[in-house]
């Protein structure tokens, strides 16, 4: 996986813990953008990665999709619980 080259923005609170979680699960993106389209979430691999970066704001159905492939609680994407 390529270590990101660019800071976080301040757009949104999850995108560092799903670029956390996608390496965790040695996912890469378009294997992430993959598990999002069967669950009927439409974003490109730009679009992921400006999410992860904390560039781009994420809507609630792709909060609970990413959540539920990335096995992980909302609540921890959100930063509100320190475990899984």
């Amino acid at each position: 996986m390529k270590p990101r080259k660019l800071k976080l923005g301040n757009r949104n609170i999850i995108g560092a813990r799903v670029y956390d979680a996608r390496n965790a699960k040695g996912l890469k993106q378009k294997e992430l953008l993959a598990k999002l389209q069967l669950k009927g979430v439409e974003i490109s691999t730009p679009a992921l990665s400006l999410l992860e970066g904390q560039k781009r704001p994420v809507s609630d159905i792709e909060l609970k999709a990413l959540s539920e492939i990335l096995n992980v609680s909302v609540e921890w994407l959100l930063g509100i619980q320190d475990d899984k």
